[in-house]
């Protein structure tokens, strides 16, 4: 019986649960608690109360009820937020603006108590004891006199100390490695706890609904900001002997230009601003890494295609006189078009051949195989910033419900895990409501882009017709620029530049239509929600971006017909038709405008305005040279960052993704831009979030999330999109059809395999007396593989189309299957988890279990010792 009282009592302890603090509390008495005010001690650059003791973990900022009128119910709740949070514990001390009269400024303490509690509650992994598993020296180590220039300053940013952690515990305290309480737990820990708090605390209850939450107060104008401060001026370091200067050490180390070639310092950005902020960088950085290799290859690619662009045997014959400028052309529209030679088009032909080679084909199946290999490779990656940054089992248990979440819990359900009843805002008919609206409303803008599509399409039919006949009487007197500038290229051009505007303006809508339809569902965790949101917004942009892209690479000039019987669009408008030489340079210039405009695009809202609106927010608010601006206030003047973080770049860089995988067939230079973009966006983005933005709420982040899925898929869809744009959009498949089978006998009467008589083989002839409108010609070619008029099947598709139309299948399905049964190796190959890595979450889990035990056996035995001296009390005298 006493052997079970003790088994009882360990399994009681083991698997005892955390006991959550009541953080909705009942509201306190205002009355009771007050938040005392200070005058500014004068340090510009201190990160403490005025006591120098006490440091600031959050900053709350409102305007004074007594400086102007104010709504009653508003002081109200300001008052009953402060009251609440010193009851749970926290320490408040509020200091009056230096620049404005009427703001005041909360400074906003958590005392060691109280980090404790709520380091337990929120599973935040602290280090146990040292690393002592020995890392394998590298077989490069030679190198590092070399390599370390790329790297940040070691005297300025030292390397951390490796440590094994494990999730904190309040009752096993003295087996976590603790030095100093004060810089045991980090500011971004202690920022990240005060936050939780701060979105929790109780200000008002109406008909027996509870309101609580900082963001609520936020968005209804009660307090003007909140924020955890930077730690120092970026440009100056901090005098303050206890400031770690970190924000000034990242900008000089790595969002200063100076510093465009160095590696990342991660640790020091993940110690900074949390482990979500340092997974964007680390995986961006990655991903900028691999883009390397891309870019050398396609930039190699291209340098081949402009060498051999004069040397090309059919572009050749576009350009001679005595070829290209002896084939007359059909019109290629009813009324208005004239007949044309094909030599107007040899400088199209000319830069046709610098995408469209042998070359683009290698690149392409080059690419296919690079993105798996980036892929499997980020894994790897990924799984030693889990370890290192301590979110290996970061589980979904973990995070805590979003405040929005908590506050519309009106129903009960039977958990299906616990069988314990709990607390859910909507039944099982709501949610799937809710959910029938978000997908009824994604796929109604989806239907709209389509239809935007649809009128840019119409647009280039009309405006075709236009520039066919104008263009080239308007470019009389410019006559270098007329060789360059035909119908096609005007057209092309212009709808590209169109089609951007409407991306854009689309874009804006659809971004405030998905974030509503988002609230509307209201996911659990903020997991849940970026997820969610990041389907719904990658949908819309997919189908947006892409989407002009794929009619220009699998639509256009597919169903043309033929001159005698052209087909219209809505009965009215005659399909658009590709150049001689294929849509494969319209596609080109579609993606460099859409690239290109993008980048600008972005970095004009990105650093531009927040920078504009920084200084005009200074010049509005100027003080005195002799007053001494607090650190607190400093930061306000900076701008605050959005709802969903760094969402938007996540957004961007997966849509360039796209562009460097999906069309990379068409445009070798989509990676060498990519990189570009990327080494300036690196730094930019660091730039910006170190010196125009207020710091972030640290937030704790496994991997990048839902992106992870999406550029697999991306990757899936990439080879097909390749393999069908070499088949069906360049010329590579009937060029190499024609070289193998029908420059020689029995249908060619070369004696052996050439690309000679290449254009007039793959032009088809009319008979100009079969159109209504007859002129002095007998005939004119068109493009296309149909028997000449004459023919016992005059106009209809000749054996070469058949020959074409075979080898295209049977090239996409060899291609696909080649690529896809090496991606499927190279997957299997290469482990998601290193070995050694593997090794250390092995060791740190032994050690867990051994703290565990001896704790456990500490509290048995403690146990023990009553219980056996009144056993043999009764032997005593």
């Amino acid at each position: 019986c006493f052997q079970t009282y003790d088994i009882m009592e360990e399994e009681e302890f083991e698997f005892e649960a955390v006991e959550l603090p009541d953080i909705t509390m009942e509201l306190p008495d205002i009355a009771c608690c007050f938040c005392p005010q200070a005058e500014f001690n004068g340090k510009s650059d201190s990160l403490f109360f005025n006591d120098g003791v006490r440091r600031i973990d959050f900053v709350l900022v409102y305007e004074d009820e007594d400086m102007k009128e104010t709504d009653k119910n508003i002081t109200f709740q300001k008052r009953k937020v402060s009251a609440s949070l010193m009851k749970m514990g926290m320490e408040l001390e509020a200091v009056r603006s230096v620049v404005d009269e009427k703001l005041l400024f909360v400074k906003v303490h958590m005392p060691w108590d109280m980090l404790c509690t709520y380091a337990e509650v929120l599973h935040i992994k602290l280090p146990i004891q040292p690393n002592d598993l020995s890392t394998t020296s590298s077989p490069f180590n030679f190198l590092s006199c070399i390599t370390k220039h790329f790297y940040p300053s070691e005297d300025l940013i030292a390397k951390e100390t490796e440590y094994f952690t494990a999730p904190f515990e309040k009752d096993r305290l003295e087996y976590f490695y603790v030095k100093d309480r004060d810089l045991f737990f980090t500011p971004s820990m202690r920022s990240r706890m005060a936050y939780y708090i701060l979105s929790r605390a109780p200000y008002e209850v109406q008909e027996n609904i509870k309101k609580f939450g900082v963001t609520k107060l936020l968005d209804g104008g009660v307090y003007k900001a909140a924020y955890p401060l930077h730690d120092c001026r970026f440009n100056v370091m901090s005098k303050e002997d206890e400031c770690p200067n970190e924000r000034y050490l990242l900008y000089n180390e790595w969002a200063h230009p100076k510093s465009f070639y160095k590696m990342q310092p991660l640790d020091l950005i993940r110690k900074y601003y949390g482990e979500k902020i340092g997974i964007y960088f680390a995986w961006l950085g990655f991903y900028t890494a691999m883009l390397a290799l891309a870019a050398i290859v396609g930039l190699g690619c291209f340098i081949y295609g402009y060498t051999t662009q004069e040397t090309s045997t059919w572009s050749k014959e576009v350009c001679d006189p005595l070829i290209g400028g002896n084939i007359v052309m059909c019109p290629q529209c009813d009324k208005e078009c004239t007949y044309w030679r094909l030599n107007s088009t040899c400088e199209s032909s000319k830069k046709l051949c610098i995408f469209d080679n042998y070359g683009t084909l290698v690149f392409a199946v080059f690419m296919a195989i690079w993105v798996t290999v980036f892929l499997e490779f980020w894994k790897r990656y990924q799984a030693e910033l889990e370890y290192d940054w301590d979110t290996v089992e970061f589980l979904e248990q973990e995070e805590q419900p979003r405040p929005e979440y908590e506050a519309k819990c009106n129903h009960t359900r039977i958990n299906p895990v616990t069988r314990a009843k709990e607390k859910v805002p909507y039944t099982a008919c709501g949610r799937c409501i809710r959910l029938s609206l978000g997908i009824g409303t994604v796929l109604f803008w989806i239907v709209l882009i389509l239809a935007s599509v649809v009128a840019i399409i119409v647009y280039r039919l009309a405006v075709f017709f236009s520039f066919s006949t104008r263009l080239q009487s308007d470019l009389k007197e410019l006559e270098p620029f007329k060789e360059y500038v035909t119908a096609q290229m005007a057209t092309s051009v212009t709808a590209s530049i169109i089609s951007f505007v409407v991306i854009m303006v689309l874009n804006i809508l659809y971004e405030r239509v998905a974030i509503w339809i988002t609230d509307f569902e209201l996911p659990r965790t903020k997991t849940d929600y970026e997820n969610s949101l990041t389907l719904k917004m990658f949908l819309f942009q997919f189908v947006n971006y892409y989407s002009s892209c794929f009619y220009i690479a699998f639509a256009k000039g597919k169903v043309v017909g033929y001159p005698g019987q052209p087909v219209y669009l809505l009965g009215k408008y005659r399909n658009e038709e590709c150049d001689p030489g294929g849509c494969l340079i319209e596609l080109t210039t579609q993606l460099t405008v859409i690239m290109g405009g993008k980048a600008i695009w972005n970095n004009i809202q990105e650093v531009l305005l927040p920078w504009m609106k920084n200084l005009i927010f200074r010049y509005c608010t100027r003080v005195g040279s002799e007053k001494v601006i607090p650190r607190w206030e400093q930061d306000y003047q900076l701008q605050p960052i959005g709802k969903l973080g760094l969402f938007y770049e996540y957004l961007e860089m997966v849509i360039q993704f796209g562009f460097v995988t999906l069309f990379v067939a068409s445009f070798p230079l989509a990676p060498v831009l990519a990189l570009v973009n990327n080494l300036f966006e690196i730094r930019v983005d660091a730039w910006k979030i170190l010196t125009q933005f207020r710091r972030m709420v640290p937030e704790k982040a496994q991997d990048i999330g839902a992106w992870q899925p999406i550029l697999q898929g991306v990757a899936i869809l990439a080879v097909a999109s390749n393999a069908m744009i070499i088949a069906f959009t360049s010329d590579m498949i009937p060029r190499l059809v024609y070289y193998w089978s029908f420059s020689v006998y029995p249908y060619g009467d070369h004696s052996s395999h050439t690309m000679q008589g290449y254009i007039n083989n793959t032009l088809s002839v009319f008979d100009i007396q079969d159109f209504s409108n007859k002129i002095s010609l007998s005939y004119c070619r068109y493009r296309d593989f149909r028997y000449p008029p004459g023919h016992h099947r005059q106009y209809e598709y000749s054996i070469y189309y058949w020959h074409v139309i075979a080898a295209k299948m049977a090239f996409i399905i060899v291609v696909e299957h080649i690529v896809y049964l090496t991606k499927f190796v190279l997957s299997y190959v290469i482990p998601d988890v290193p070995y050694t890595v593997r090794e250390q979450i092995k060791r740190e889990k032994y050690l867990s279990q051994v703290i565990l035990h001896e704790t456990n056996l500490k509290l048995v035995t403690k146990r023990l010792k009553p219980l056996g001296g009144d056993y043999d009390q009764p032997n005593q005298p």
